[in-house]
């Protein structure tokens, strides 16, 4: 991106609400109900035991999601904490792979340079999340043994693995008072959300679309949903995510339900249009799905939209699309974990990359979803402005892609993931597991 980046984000974008305020109403009903959770409802009585075990000071545990539940006490403690915490020069930042701008060198990273030049905190980048289960497993007994993991930021996706997080009180509540980039341009997709009302632990990385990434040319006909994933004559060549969140949502939206209000039954008749399908897919993937379609290796595949938007440069014939019946949004989310060492640090950080020039700067490298809507504006001057046709051409391509801006009409279709307490997940995991495991 072009121009020099100012601390106080003056920017020549003008912004009035963060935009998405013409999201159709079953989504921001979806955006702003309140989710009823174990955490819910245990109200604030007192410090919790690992509230009590923090040494950095007294802050209250954060049974009850803070805010209005957490009532004043929790929210003075909290506070209180913040008050406290002092700016030390460095913070330790663990996110997923291709999740950060880069450079000429691929351990450049200019925003993050940009971000030590203003504020004098060195940064320790690394990408150590590869999935969310088996990073949460890898982190969940040092934060039970009430010990550091190392790390100031982590990004973790909105689903189980965060809901634990939360449960357990292993992130630190957010200073609300540093949020002032956030509150001025964070979209209306990510403020407020249904799995953390009122933003208490949790600010959006990006976000990303769960739908169907496929080859034309070698199917011979264009996908529209996923009914299309049971064509007897793509056997062998479908693939299918190997996550439960993943894939039983997108079992649920092909029968036509919203998987965010799903009951126990509804994830049964999901569990046997997964096995239906099953002897059809060539393989439950991981990340490696995209490089598979890539090749042609498959035809047809469950997707993240900004992998499908990055590979479409090295094979053109690709295209992403949105179930008719349905497609999963879902956030990655930076979060502060307890017994963090540079908390101060992590919270200048995560409020800086709202900026809308520093969120253009990672949109244009990752391609997914901006929880900043006035990057667009952005684009669409840098290709205005654009002195060659191939840089015209890009950031035309970057301001209208549906892919990291959705227009409301693809939010209509559009579901969150269930949250599922730990008391539901033992169910839920029965009856997904054995089908991508097996």
């Amino acid at each position: 991106m072009n121009g020099d980046v100012n601390g106080d984000a003056n920017g020549d974008v003008n912004v009035n609400d963060g935009g998405l305020g013409d999201l159709p109403p079953d989504l921001l009903r979806g955006l702003t109900q309140p989710r009823v959770s174990r955490r819910a409802a245990l109200k604030f009585g007192g410090l919790s035991a690992l509230g009590m075990a923090l040494s950095a000071c007294s802050i209250a545990g954060t049974k009850g999601k803070g805010g209005n539940l957490g009532g004043q006490a929790w929210r003075e403690q909290i506070a209180t904490y913040w008050s406290q915490q002092k700016k030390k020069g460095h913070l330790d930042f663990e996110n997923w792979p291709l999740y950060m701008d880069v450079g000429k060198k691929s351990s450049d990273h200019p925003s993050l340079d940009l971000f030590t030049k203003q504020y004098g905190i060195s940064v320790s980048y690394h990408e150590d999340i590869s999935d969310n289960s088996s990073y949460y497993g890898k982190i969940a007994p040092v934060l039970s043994a009430g010990q550091s993991i190392g790390a100031d930021i982590i990004v973790i996706t909105n689903g189980f693995e965060l809901e634990n997080l939360f449960e357990r009180d292993w992130l630190l509540p957010l200073d609300q008072s540093r949020m002032t980039n956030f509150y001025k341009y964070s979209s209306d997709l990510v403020r407020d959300p249904s799995y953390d009302r009122g933003n208490i632990y949790t600010m959006a990385w990006q976000s990303g679309i769960t739908g169907i990434g496929y080859n034309p040319k070698l199917i011979g006909h264009e996908i529209t949903g996923w009914k299309d994933l049971l064509d007897p004559k793509l056997s062998g060549k479908i693939g299918m995510f190997n996550n439960s969140d993943d894939i039983a949502s997108a079992a649920m939206c092909a029968l036509g339900i919203d998987p965010e209000a799903s009951t126990p039954s509804d994830w049964k008749k999901a569990a046997d249009w997964l096995k239906k399908q099953r002897p059809l897919v060539r393989k439950y993937y991981d990340q490696s799905y995209a490089d598979a379609l890539a090749k042609g290796d498959l035809w047809a595949t469950m997707a993240w939209s900004g992998d499908i938007f990055l590979k479409q440069a090295d094979n053109p014939d690709l295209k992403f699309v949105i179930p008719e019946e349905g497609g999963i949004i879902w956030t990655d989310n930076m979060c502060i974990p307890v017994h963090s060492q540079h908390p101060l640090d992590a919270m200048i950080y995560m409020d800086y990359v709202y900026q809308p020039k520093i969120a253009a700067m990672l949109a244009d490298y990752i391609n997914y979803i901006t929880p900043v809507s006035a990057v667009q504006p952005i684009f669409e001057k840098e290709a205005k402005d654009a002195t060659t046709k191939d840089d015209k051409a890009y950031y035309t391509n970057l301001a209208s892609s549906p892919l990291i801006f959705p227009k409301p009409a693809d939010f209509a279709r559009l579901h969150r993931y269930r949250v599922l307490p730990s008391t539901e997940r033992k169910a839920w995991n029965a009856l997904f597991e054995p089908i991508y495991q097996s």
